[in-house]
C-alpha cells in the first residue's frame, strides 16, 4: 500500500505535507469524484471483503469503487497516513419508506479531530446525499455545500444528519421517482453516536448487507459518482444524471433507461469501471435513493 499510488488513483497532485482542513477537504473532493460508491461486486458473484489491503487493491489498483465500509476504511488509512487523528463511527441509515432507522448500525463514517474541532468525513454514502466536504460537528447549524444544505441535530448524545433538498426539474418525468419523494423538503440521512468503533464491529453488517434477501444492496445494483457539478448514478438499468443548482435553486435531472447491451459501456464511460466478471443489473426494491 502506497499513498502516492492512491494519489495517482484520485488524480491528486497538490501538497499533502500539512494535515490541515484545506488539504483534507481537497483530498476528499478528489476521492468522491474518482472513486464510485458501488455494490457491483454483489451482482458479479464476488464477495466484498472487510480487509484494508483487499479494499486498497480493489479501489486503487483495479480502478473500482466500493460502499461505505470500503471507501471510508480506505480514507481512514489515507488520513492516518498523513497524520490526521481519525476515529471510526457507526451510523444507522434512515429508510424513508419505513419512516425509521434499523436496529443495528449499517454505515461506517469517520470523525477527524483537527485544531480543536471535530469533523465528520464520509466518502461512502453516494448518490445525491453524498457530502462534498468534511462537516464540522456542531448541532443546529446549516452547512451549505454544492449538493444542498446539510445540518446536524443532536439529542441526548445521538446525532442526526439531514439534507435540505432543492426543487428538481426533471427533463423526462415519466421515468422519475414517486411524487412523495420528489416533494420532500428535508431528508433525514442517518443517525450516529460518537462511540468509537473498531472495524471488527462491522463484520456482521458487511456480511448481512450483501446476503440478506431484503437488503437494499441485494435488491438494487448501484453505481454512483460525484461529478464537477453534480452526480450520476446507475441503479439497475436506470441512469440518472443530476446537475446541482442548475437555475434558481433547482437541480436539473435527466433519466434514461438503458438496454442490457449499453450497461458495460456506460460503466466504463460514465464511471470508469471495467468489471472482470459478468454483471447482472438488479432493481427490485421500491426504496428510493434520491
Amino acid at each position: 500500500m502506497d499513498i502516492k499510488e492512491y494519489f495517482a488513483r484520485i488524480s491528486y497532485q497538490d501538497s499533502h505535507n500539512n494535515p490541515d482542513l484545506a488539504t483534507m477537504s481537497d483530498i476528499f473532493q478528489h476521492h468522491i469524484q474518482a472513486v464510485p460508491f458501488e455494490n457491483l461486486s454483489i451482482h458479479c458473484g464476488e464477495r466484498i471483503e472487510l480487509d484494508l489491503e483487499a479494499t486498497y487493491n480493489k479501489i486503487v489498483r483495479k480502478n473500482r469503487g466500493g460502499w461505505c465500509m470500503e471507501n471510508n476504511y480506505l480514507l481512514s488509512w489515507v488520513l492516518k497516513t498523513l497524520g490526521y487523528d481519525v476515529t471510526l463511527l457507526g451510523a444507522k441509515v434512515y429508510v424513508p419508506e419505513l419512516e425509521g432507522y434499523p436496529e443495528e448500525i449499517d454505515h461506517l463514517l469517520l470523525r477527524v479531530e483537527l485544531d480543536g474541532k471535530s469533523y465528520i468525513v464520509d466518502g461512502g454514502f453516494g448518490m445525491a446525499y453524498q457530502l462534498w466536504q468534511p462537516m464540522e460537528l456542531i448541532p443546529g447549524t446549516d452547512q451549505p455545500q454544492t449538493p444542498g444544505v446539510f445540518r446536524f441535530q443532536e439529542e441526548n448524545g445521538t446525532w442526526y444528519l439531514d439534507k435540505v433538498k432543492r426543487k428538481q426539474w426533471v427533463v423526462n418525468p415519466s421515468t422519475s421517482t414517486s411524487p412523495n419523494v420528489e416533494n420532500e423538503v428535508c431528508r433525514r440521512i442517518y443517525l450516529f453516536t460518537l462511540q468509537p468503533r473498531d472495524i471488527e464491529e462491522f463484520r456482521g453488517c458487511n456480511a448481512h448487507l450483501q446476503t440478506a434477501p431484503d437488503s437494499l444492496f441485494v435488491t438494487k445494483s448501484i453505481c454512483s459518482l460525484q461529478t464537477a457539478d453534480g452526480v450520476r448514478a446507475l441503479v439497475g438499468w436506470k441512469l440518472t444524471e443530476i446537475k446541482y443548482n442548475y437555475r434558481d435553486n433547482m437541480d436539473l435531472v435527466e433519466i434514461r433507461i438503458l438496454a442490457d447491451e449499453e450497461i458495460d459501456k456506460t460503466l466504463r464511460e460514465k464511471f470508469n469501471v471495467a468489471l472482470e466478471k459478468k454483471f447482472v443489473p438488479v432493481n427490485t426494491s421500491r426504496l428510493s435513493l434520491f
